[in-house]
């Protein structure tokens, strides 16, 4: 396995997660015209930057229109609409974690050689994986992907938000097309431009992308060599510590809820009375933390040091770092939190929520994976279930439907 390229790395992007809200705009005959003419006229600005003619006419060859589905995306983003508790159910369960030990058996010898060269623990970088595409598998599916620059167009020219960003990323991705890394027809990524296994804007990939696998091409779309390594420098470039932990699961002292926010070094956490779950205190003390409460004060508590933030140069949100935080620990063995998220009376946990996939499947009424989220395909198994008992058919999980379930 080679690591080094003769791409050097350098530098730094902040991936951008602000919602973004769109309304009213036609998808018509005109707004197809307008939408060539943006593309038209903003070859000058590419060409400034050095994109030449035929780099420009290769990424928009046969794309007469915008992409409709990145217009219906670009206001959802589940960091900041989901609960807590919800977010992590999806994400950080006993799917993603037998599949990531099941990578981290697959890739050993390769995660512990970027382990080794970038100081980056190799289970994070399986839970990056994970949360960014799930161990590769949302590449598989067409229908999940758009093509970078007419994705990346269609903000530039309908989103006036998020228009600075999209021009710069397609100027990027113009960049990785003209380079010779990836063909047109491989320059996939999501609605908002992120590429590959890990999901890197393109501004990210010029900063961090790396040929881990020798064959000259930085290819994080097809090679997991290249994508793992990828994120591992783009962590260890913003300032990953080499053995040390993201955080720590803090037990919260009576009225302690008021230095939310706050940073202390973990002596003095442990001077206003917080431990760990098992009642033990911290290890190296004079390392700072912030308190977070993801849910108040009636949730767990952590104490976040240098790695929650490095993470946060992956996606801005606490719960995503977060998420990864947790992922990477179950991978590992270490095990999950001690202490219960304040879900609402009635509400599924994440054991139940599998329950109760399961027990639907063996009905007959659900012949999808057994993953702990509820689609469409498990909201219609509920329904199906729920009018034979003659229960409200409104498709919801609920402790009243696994309970009649279980008698």
């Amino acid at each position: 396995m080679k690591i080094f390229s003769k791409h050097r790395f350098a530098g730094f992007a902040l991936c951008v997660t602000a919602a973004i809200t769109l309304s009213g705009t036609a998808i018509d005959a005109r707004a197809d015209q307008g939408f060539k003419s943006w593309v038209a006229n903003f070859y000058q600005t590419a060409a400034a930057s050095g994109i030449t003619r035929a780099t420009y006419n290769k990424a928009f060859a046969g794309i007469t229109g915008p992409d409709e589905d990145v217009l219906q995306k670009a206001g959802y983003q589940p960091e900041f609409k989901s609960e807590i508790w919800q977010y992590l159910d999806s994400r950080v369960n006993p799917f993603t974690v037998r599949i990531g030990r099941e990578m981290l058996a697959k890739h050993g010898r390769l995660l512990a050689g970027l382990e080794n060269h970038f100081g980056v623990d190799k289970h994070i970088l399986l839970a990056i994986w994970s949360m960014e595409s799930n161990y590769g598998s949302v590449l598989e599916k067409p229908d999940r992907l758009h093509h970078v620059p007419q994705a990346l167009a269609t903000l530039g020219w309908a989103d006036a938000k998020r228009s600075k960003f999209a021009r710069t990323q397609l100027i990027a991705a113009l960049k990785i097309l003209q380079s010779g890394d990836v063909t047109p027809r491989h320059l996939t990524g999501s609605w908002a431009g992120a590429m590959g296994h890990t999901q890197f804007i393109p501004t990210s990939y010029l900063l961090y992308a790396v040929d881990a696998d020798g064959d000259g091409r930085r290819d994080i779309w097809n090679s997991v060599p290249d994508a793992l390594a990828s994120s591992a420098n783009l962590l260890a470039k913003n300032g990953w510590q080499a053995g040390k932990t993201w955080g720590y699961e803090a037990v919260l002292p009576r009225g302690a809820a008021r230095y939310e926010g706050q940073t202390k070094t973990l002596a003095q956490w442990e001077a206003l009375g917080f431990t760990r779950p098992n009642g033990k205190g911290f290890p190296r003390q004079s390392d700072r933390a912030e308190l977070k409460l993801m849910a108040g004060a009636n949730g767990p508590a952590f104490l976040m040091v240098k790695n929650f933030f490095v993470i946060k140069r992956y996606n801005a949100a606490d719960s995503y770092a977060l998420a990864v935080g947790l992922l990477a620990d179950e991978i590992a063995g270490y095990g999950g939190i001690s202490q219960p998220w304040p879900r609402p009376q009635g509400a599924l946990d994440m054991k139940e929520k599998f329950e109760l996939q399961s027990r639907l499947k063996e009905l007959g009424y659900y012949n999808g994976e057994i993953d702990g989220n509820f689609g469409s395909g498990s909201k219609a198994a509920i329904s199906a279930l729920q009018a034979r008992l003659g229960m409200e058919a409104d498709g919801e999980p609920s402790q009243a439907l696994l309970r009649r379930i279980r008698k």
